[in-house]
């Protein structure tokens, strides 16, 4: 009886898998008999130092991405608090870093993005961008799959997604964190580790 306990404890152990994966996120589509995920498409934009940021920028690394604008009047202000928890937690790593994307780049313009991180006491590792309107909507929805529009209705007359976006190296979104949820913060610190842990093997 205790053999047969043995046996099945160690078929157990041996079949689980030695580290836990995250999801890829989105409908894939199937090529050649592979699913092939949606991936973040192509962009270019400019930062808080006025340098060009695309893809290339995050190569071999991962990120966190949001969509804001600094003149935000509801969630914004809680979503930089707990973004800057993970912030805290990853900033020596140079393989996490962070891109937020200003919503209102007629008003957001590259010196008050160098402002506000400055204020804010970032490293090199987070992004502050901007770029054409309808070129950050257009990625916000179309690659980001989250919202973000202008209503005059809205306060700030601005819709967007609270949403924070882990993003792996090879583009593709691998979890979703509600931004003003203290417990979501927590998720994505944990799924941040066993992303990188996916990295670099």
């Amino acid at each position: 009886m205790k053999y047969t306990l043995l046996f099945t404890l160690l078929f157990f152990f041996s079949c689980k898998p030695e580290t836990e994966r995250l999801p890829i996120l989105g409908e894939p589509t199937t090529i050649q008999g592979k699913k092939v995920y949606p991936r973040i498409g192509d962009f270019s934009f400019t930062d808080q130092d006025g340098k060009k940021i695309t893809n290339r920028t995050f190569e071999g690394k991962i990120y966190v991405a949001d969509f804001i604008f600094l003149s935000c009047p509801t969630i914004c202000p809680i979503m930089n608090q707990e973004l800057k928890k993970v912030y805290t937690v990853y900033q020596n790593n140079s393989k996490v870093n962070f891109l937020s994307h200003t919503i209102d780049p007629e008003h957001d313009t590259v010196e008050k993005l160098k402002a506000f991180k400055t204020s804010q006491k970032l490293n090199s590792h987070w992004f502050f961008v901007t770029g054409s309107k309808d070129s950050i909507f257009e990625l916000a929805t179309k690659s980001y799959m989250t919202p973000a529009y202008p209503d005059a209705e809205e306060p700030g007359g601005l819709v967007h997604g609270g949403g924070l976006l882990l993003i792996d190296n090879n583009r593709h979104i691998r979890g979703v964190y509600d931004g003003t949820n203290p417990e979501e913060t927590k998720r994505l610190i944990n799924d941040i580790g066993i992303l990188l842990k996916e990295l670099m093997k």
